[in-house]
């Protein structure tokens, strides 16, 4: 059996993941970086101190588990997005870190962006879309952006259709999470919040404006109502009624727009339980029975490593086709 060992430094998770070539996960590790109580967040400097802590430790388990004679290629993602001159800093860390071991093992390198890593995850966990277009809703704390995706088997082909005009779906979580006391990353604290408030009683203004959505005015009014002493978990369930209605307005613009109907969802925000619950109610309420919603599985929605792998495995083949 041979792995790809998929590596994912993002701003505030540690990912190392090893997939089998018939497409099984053999290991998965995704370690959250430590912020600060009441802080919105890590210096890029910061979080690259802390993965470089993360990684030994997690080394040492791979080891333990696996066979690592067994890796055939190491993939690692070395920038958020597939463009020319995207730069984060912290995908440095897995970039080298994996062309280290490649190069240890005598195996091959590749490297492919954060955000394909998301779509590849997302397709994988959900079995689908299995069209070769479909819409992709990246929404996470660091990218809100809605996508179009053509899949040419062993690259994506991505396409901006729709994007924030400020704040990103996650920074609205967290910031509201956090002024309420929750820590960062605050979503799971949210979540567990807005299970025990009563839903409808507070409703948060939501902007959806042709290709755009913004979160500044929903988080200006959210932060009115802290202070103004209204109950919490209210108003926890009313930020996730703010991301379905946002959400549900601004696919159906992307459908209108492109005519694809397959939506694939991804990112850190969408492995809320009550935002999919929501959003498919949404749907069916409005009798949008063509629109296919496709989630990835919670924790693969998350950053991780898993999607790396499988690109990892996919560039292989492709190698192997050619004779490389």
């Amino acid at each position: 059996m041979r792995y790809a060992l998929g590596i994912d430094t993002s701003c505030y998770t540690t990912s190392f993941a090893l997939v089998s070539f018939e497409g099984k996960i053999a290991y998965n590790s995704q370690v959250i970086l430590e912020v600060e109580r009441g802080k919105l967040g890590l210096r890029q400097s910061n979080a690259i101190f802390k993965h470089l802590q993360n990684i030994p430790s997690i080394s040492e388990d791979i080891v333990k588990k696996v066979n690592t004679k067994k890796i055939a290629i190491v993939c690692s993602t070395t920038k958020p997005r597939p463009v020319a001159n995207s730069y984060m800093p912290v995908f440095l860390v897995s970039n080298v870190i994996g062309k280290v071991i490649s190069d240890f093992l005598g195996v091959p390198f590749c490297s492919v962006s954060h955000q394909e890593s998301h779509i590849m995850a997302g397709k994988y966990s959900a079995k689908g879309p299995n069209s070769n277009e479909f819409l992709s809703v990246h929404f996470s704390g660091g990218t809100s952006e809605l996508l179009k995706i053509s899949d040419f088997q062993k690259t994506y082909e991505i396409e901006i259709i729709g994007n924030t005009q400020d704040l990103h779906a996650g920074q609205f979580v967290d910031r509201i999470g956090v002024a309420m006391g929750l820590d960062f990353p605050a979503g799971a604290g949210l979540e567990k919040m807005a299970n025990l408030g009563e839903d409808g009683a507070i409703t948060i203004p939501t902007f959806v404006r042709g290709d755009k959505i913004g979160f500044s005015g929903a988080e200006t009014y959210t932060k009115k109502l802290i202070e103004s002493g209204h109950r919490k978990e209210d108003i926890a369930i009313s930020v996730y009624n703010c991301l379905a209605d946002t959400l549900y307005k601004w696919i159906k613009k992307g459908t209108e727009k492109t005519g694809l109907t397959d939506i694939l969802l991804v990112g850190g925000v969408t492995s809320s339980h009550i935002l999919r619950k929501k959003l498919c109610a949404k749907f069916k309420k409005e009798q949008d029975n063509n629109i296919r919603l496709f989630f990835a599985d919670p924790k693969l929605a998350k950053d991780n490593a898993v999607g790396a792998a499988l690109l990892g495995i996919k560039h292989y083949e492709g190698m192997s086709c050619y004779g490389g």
